[in-house]
């Protein structure tokens, strides 16, 4: 197809002169022939654009650096923003002049120069906020000199008098204060803007030892806590215990901790459904967990490794076998107290150091310590009788000696004594066991004669009447001599013949006391 020619409208023909002079008259355009194609060629018409912008700008340089203040996004009503609107715009073809000029007199030149210092710095240009721009990021560091020196290769600088070396105090002092900046950032350096601080060298290394030792122990102390149980803290795998528990129904939900104590803590819960029948798990119930720190238990280990059921088991070496073994030895003494009828609480289950146990009290509120309730004079005798009768039960019928009996391990409950924190008892031929029961004497017969317990024994009549040795002695001094022979050859009896003896030997059974 041939190219159609394209021309303007023809002249109107000649007119007047005035009308060739008029502004307002129509103009004289030339016409020029060229294809429909080039017409519409996208090519053509960048190449056309790019040679009027060069026509019109030589050499240009870009501009635009940040975004461009107009009126739809800033308000103009202010005389203030138009007049810092005008000024930016100033200031920005100034700065273009100035590019213009470092490319013209550089060129290809390898050595340039810049106007840069000469450029005008518009508060607005700036991207960053004044708020994200923090002081380290100035030119103006409190901890460097204003004119930094650089020490040479020789070590020092300057001559005769003047010769400063790298080991300048003062030079020292601020590059010890720079340093303080590597420190952890749990440890405090504090705030030294505007202050030219010196730190001498001592002081450096004394709070370097610092940070670093500050930063081993908060390490030790996180792990310690990720690992153990602390106050009413659980540990994980504590935690993953008792989650088992209430996702297997055994536990029907946990909600709180009622109780902390030195070697346990202990949580209320609402009891769910055995998986058997045979075992009938209590509306409420108390769960303790052993805490797993031995901190308390350091002067406590004798009640393990001297008790004969868990002497070949004793590890002082696993701190998670005594903490489970511990568990285990309250429970099977709970279990002998509850076959002899003693009133204790009753064992549900033993998950490691997590023993889940009946609930001694009513709606989450537990049941009072005997030092924390007000008794009448009745109810202390009836208390009084009580106790001297479960001391008898607990030594003859259980074999059993509590090693920590006071007014702060007995609850009283529906109008009875209650027996609880039984995880130290330990058996009479015990190396230290009959040591342990006088001392349980001493505790009650204390508790009840302040009580106004006209009845109540002393702690030589009490120990007899429990264990039934009848030991003569007149002071308190040749009856503790006497028990620790007793003692003494029952700890040589078992090293000679290799097992303990049945029970020491007594005149008779001990008389039961009732009110």
């Amino acid at each position: 197809m041939d190219p159609v020619g394209v021309a303007a409208a023809p002249d109107a023909g000649p007119g007047p002169a005035w009308q060739s002079k008029c502004p307002w008259g129509a103009p004289n355009t030339t016409s020029i022939s060229c294809s429909l194609a080039d017409v519409m060629s996208e090519q053509l018409a960048k190449e056309l654009q790019l040679e009027e912008e060069n026509a019109a700008f030589p050499e240009v340089v870009a501009v635009a650096e940040g975004p461009f203040i107009t009126g739809e996004n800033i308000d103009t009503s202010s005389d203030l923003m138009l007049a810092q609107m005008l000024q930016m715009e100033f200031d920005r073809e100034y700065d273009a002049q100035l590019r213009r000029e470092e490319k013209k007199i550089n060129g290809d030149s390898k050595v340039s120069i810049s106007f840069e210092n000469y450029r005008k710095v518009h508060p607005y240009d700036s991207d960053s906020s004044e708020d994200e721009v923090d002081w380290q990021d100035t030119r103006h560091d409190p901890y460097r000199a204003d004119k930094p020196t650089t020490t040479p290769r020789k070590g020092f600088i300057g001559k005769g008098k003047d010769i400063t070396t790298k080991h300048d105090e003062v030079v020292c002092g601020r590059k010890n204060t720079a340093r303080m900046e590597n420190f952890a950032p749990e440890f405090q350096v504090g705030d030294g803007i505007g202050m030219d601080l010196k730190l001498s060298n001592q002081v450096f290394n004394a709070l370097k030892q610092h940070a670093y030792s500050e930063e081993r122990r908060s390490a030790r102390l996180h792990e310690k806590k990720e690992h153990s149980t602390a106050e009413k803290a659980v540990d994980p795998k504590t935690r993953l215990l008792l989650y088992k528990m209430v996702n297997a129904g055994m536990l029907e939900t946990i909600t709180g901790c009622i109780s902390t104590g030195k070697e346990s803590v202990v949580f209320h819960a609402y009891g769910g459904k055995s998986a058997t029948e045979d075992k009938v798990i209590p509306p409420e119930c108390a769960i303790k967990v052993f805490k797993t720190t031995l901190n308390e238990f350091k002067n406590r280990d004798k009640y393990i490794k001297d008790d004969y059921r868990f002497k070949d088991r004793f590890s002082k070496l696993n701190p998670r076998k005594i903490i489970r073994m511990w568990a285990e030895k309250e429970m099977h003494n709970l279990t002998r107290m509850q076959n002899a009828g003693i009133p204790c609480p009753q064992v549900v289950i033993l998950k490691k150091h997590v023993l889940v146990m009946s609930f001694i009290g009513q709606d989450q509120v537990p049941a009072p310590k005997l030092k924390d309730v007000t008794l009448s004079s009745e109810d202390m005798k009836k208390a009084y009788y009580q106790i001297l009768k479960m001391m008898q039960q607990l030594y003859k019928e259980c074999n059993l000696v509590h090693a920590d009996l006071s007014e702060y391990n007995m609850l009283w409950h529906d109008g009875k004594v209650w027996l609880i924190d039984v995880s130290q008892s330990v058996e009479p031929t015990h190396p230290h066991g009959l040591e342990f029961l006088f001392r349980d004497c001493r505790n009650v017969a204390q508790f009840f004669q302040k009580g106004g317990v006209a009845e109540a024994l002393n702690e030589r009549e009490l120990f007899n009447a429990v264990s039934g040795l009848n030991i003569t002695a007149d002071n308190e001094v040749d009856f503790q001599a006497e028990i620790e022979a007793l003692e003494k050859m029952n700890e040589d009896h078992v090293q000679n013949q290799g097992k303990k003896l049945p029970m020491f030997s007594s005149d008779g059974d001990p008389p039961i006391y009732d009110e």
